[in-house]
């Protein structure tokens, strides 16, 4: 059977494919230092035969029993208030983390897979709307959130580098805006923000004036995605997102309705001047080469990842 590394394994969507490849019949080694990944998250999984959890930070180089066949790289903060709180982490998940995850799959032969991200076309302009792969980018690389955006187009540079020098196997996704059961309350997203504000009866804080939009892939279809691409051809990056496209006031309205609260909404000003106002990916890739589109509707998937807030908050 392969063995996988998956490193950031207990976070919310290394959680999620670790679930995914063990139901495959995939013995599976998850790395995690829980910096923002969670043990409650894989605790059901701690007595599965076929799983071993190591607690370490992944930028520091350590060994795993066996051999491997494949590594895939997840670890790093991920959302806005980490950018803030954990910069330096950030850099360094992308940078040293992205080097010993490269190291272990060629010291075993491995393919290697890196988790990028939609963070890497930074504010695109109209014409560059969707996003497709050929796109370049328009980031900052002094603002706030640049931490991520850079460690994440570093970590793809580091990624190619060894694809072309030592013919290192490799495979390279762009998650755009994914939600669903595991996420942290606290993380600071959109979704997990809205939603547990209305579960509490708060008020809805849009940022800006809410116009800016995004579009959402529930986590079951982009760890699909991430299997697809894993055992594919595909040594270029490839988008994986929803194509459908919603405002920040839209999502905070159907959480309202969906929530059954009475919460309103409000403005406040936006604390990152270097957010995007635009994300969509070109997903004609991803549905050519890999066969793969999503599939959870929008709404069904906030029901399921409202139910999952309210049972984390204990309401």
């Amino acid at each position: 059977m392969p063995h996988v590394l998956v490193s950031g394994g207990a976070g919310f969507l290394g959680s999620n494919l670790c679930d995914r490849l063990l139901e495959e019949g995939w013995e599976v080694t998850a790395a995690d230092n829980l910096l923002t990944g969670r043990l409650k998250n894989i605790e059901h999984l701690r007595d599965h035969e076929r799983f071993r959890f190591i607690e370490h930070d992944v930028t520091q180089p350590f060994e795993v029993n066996g051999s491997l066949d494949y590594v895939m790289h997840l670890a790093s903060p991920a959302s806005p208030p980490d950018f803030t709180t954990l910069p330096l982490e950030t850099l360094r998940a992308g940078s040293y983390g992205t080097h010993c995850m490269l190291e272990m799959a060629r010291a075993h032969g491995a393919r290697f897979f890196l988790a990028s991200t939609s963070e890497i076309y930074g504010d695109p302009p109209p014409e560059h709307h969707p996003q497709s792969e050929g796109y370049r980018g328009h980031v900052s690389c002094t603002g706030v959130r640049s931490v991520y955006d850079e460690a994440k187009r570093y970590a793809e540079a580091a990624t190619m580098a060894c694809h072309r020098t030592w013919g290192l196997d490799t495979r390279i996704v762009r998650i755009f805006n994914t939600y669903g059961p595991r996420m942290r309350p606290d993380d600071g997203r959109v979704v997990t923000n809205f939603i547990c504000q209305a579960l509490r009866g708060e008020p809805l804080t849009l940022y800006g004036d809410g116009s800016q939009t995004r579009s959402f892939c529930y986590v079951s279809d982009l760890i699909e995605g991430f299997v697809r691409l894993l055992l594919s051809n595909e040594t270029e990056p490839v988008n994986l997102g929803t194509d459908e496209e919603f405002s920040v006031r839209h999502v905070a309205e159907r959480i309202i309705a969906l929530t059954g609260s009475s919460s309103e909404i409000v403005t406040a000003p936006n604390p990152f001047d270097d957010e995007p106002r635009q994300r969509k990916p070109d997903i004609s890739k991803a549905k050519r080469v890999l066969g793969w589109e999503p599939h959870i509707e929008f709404e069904d998937g906030l029901r399921r990842t409202i139910a999952y807030l309210k049972n984390e908050l204990e309401l």
